[in-house]
């Protein structure tokens, strides 16, 4: 079930392993979306707007340990490229350890400071109560997410895409028969779509173990796998922390224009939920695109075969560009049938205000596709801190422009916030690769000198 990045042609393997990927994204999103979908048809578009409201706080948390978990797979693929079994099981059973002890902390103090961070966002009065219901649950719910990630990471890691797809699709469906059970039987409001989201999850995390432990001898672990150490145990936070923080970074500002989107009212807040769903589905490709890049790249470096690196970065980056063409083509042709998905044809104003955002960011597709590209890679080959900066440029930009344009109340000026952040993080994040890129070949050079001189 494993398969080894390390040989043969670079653009077939990133495209044979995106594939899974992909699909298993969509149906990641498909539990927001279907959570979306139900609440905005079956309960209000209050009430939809009140979970589109949670969002940049869940992306807050859950982008944390979405980058961690990432980090942490990084290093399994590295110890896989260059065949070193125990120092893949022990990579592994560290980075358990930390999970644990992260997710404890995390998982309490996201639940504290749930209701206050709502207010300090500003969020409406006539759908705050709903945002904490749906919150509450969803924070509580960590465990079930970092368990997923986690372990789907792993087997990414190991070059195994589609067994994580398998799973998801599994408790999607199962997303979608909770969702309806809770919302239109139970009538447990928007706190039964949080619910459902969680126990998906578990569900999709424990077939994930099962999995591992039935098919994968290469993580049939032995006492001195367990052992703590503090050298492996650093060289997990080094990787992990800093994508952490940079997802986190990037969410932070994502608050801010939240918090800018809220002083408009509870009509633009459900238009902006609404096309913020389809920008995230629209967008896939890329996030898909990035995160086999990570693999590949680990799987490389771990096998110093830096050529294939670059040249794996350079179709990838190519793959993007025609990607954005045609999610900006989609975005024209279909944006108000998808619209449509999250608000009723009769609420005309919102449908309006979330059309004007997608027309905007469509233009700027290119450099957010590049941004997966290059931020994973230089993940993938062990250069966490650049993303990590590239992420603050980015939450500086979208919190000066998104506060400056609300405060002259212009909701097409806060719409730009995001692309202008793209454009501020892209830049850098190029730069550094190919910074990266004249290292190694450098290098490269050196050591060919010292072997032939001997």
């Amino acid at each position: 079930m494993v398969k080894d990045m390390t040989s043969g042609s670079p653009l077939k393997l990133i495209i044979s392993f995106s594939i899974p990927v992909l699909i298993g994204n969509i149906f990641q999103q498909f539990y927001n979306m279907v959570d979306a979908i139900i609440v905005g048809q079956c309960i209000s578009a209050n009430a939809l707007g009140a979970v589109g409201a949670t969002g940049a706080l869940t992306f807050l948390i859950l982008g944390f340990v979405f980058g961690m978990t990432g980090g942490f797979s990084v290093i399994a693929a590295q110890r896989f490229g260059a065949d070193d079994e125990d120092g893949l099981r022990h990579a592994v059973a560290m980075s358990v350890y930390l999970s644990l002890a992260i997710t404890v902390v995390l998982t309490a103090l996201s639940v504290i400071l749930a209701r206050p961070l709502l207010t300090v966002m500003q969020t409406p009065k006539e759908i705050i109560e709903d945002s904490y219901a749906y919150l509450i649950v969803i924070f509580a719910g960590i465990p079930a997410m970092v368990f997923y990630n986690l372990l789907s990471g792993i087997l990414r890691a190991l070059g195994d895409s589609k067994t994580p797809l398998y799973f998801l699709i599994v408790s999607s469906l199962l997303n979608v028969v909770l969702d309806l059970l809770f919302i239109t039987v139970f009538h447990m409001g928007v706190a039964g779509a949080a619910y459902a989201t969680v126990i998906s999850q578990l569900v999709s995390g424990i077939l994930c173990l099962v999995f591992m432990m039935k098919k994968f001898p290469i993580l049939h672990f032995h006492r001195k796998d367990w052992q703590f150490d503090l050298v492996s145990i650093g060289a997990q936070l080094r990787l992990g922390m800093p994508m952490a923080l940079q997802f986190s970074i990037t969410a932070i500002g994502v608050i801010v224009m939240q918090s800018a989107i809220n002083g408009f009212g509870p009509t633009v807040v459900a238009s902006f939920t609404a096309s913020s769903k389809v920008e995230q589905i629209i967008t896939l490709p890329f996030m898909t695109l990035g995160a086999t890049c990570a693999t590949y790249a680990g799987q490389n470096l771990g096998a110093r075969r830096y050529d294939r690196i670059h040249e794996g970065t350079m179709k990838a980056s190519l793959l993007t560009i025609i990607c954005a063409l045609v999610c900006a083509g989609l975005i024209l042709l279909f944006g108000k049938s998808m619209m449509h998905l999250f608000l009723r044809a009769d609420q005309r104003e919102a449908i309006d205000y979330g059309l004007r955002y997608l027309n905007i960011i469509i233009g700027f597709f290119i450099p957010l596709g590049l941004i997966y590209i290059f931020r994973n890679i230089l993940q993938g080959v062990g250069k966490p801190f650049m993303p990590m900066m590239a992420g603050a440029s980015e939450l500086v930009m979208r919190c000066v422009f998104a506060l400056l344009f609300a405060h002259f109340h212009s909701y097409e000026g806060v719409c730009f916030a995001s692309p202008i952040a793209w454009v501020g993080a892209a830049v850098p994040l190029a730069i550094a690769y190919f910074i990266w890129v004249r290292q190694t070949k450098k290098g490269e050079a050196v050591q060919k000198a010292v072997r032939d001189a001997q």
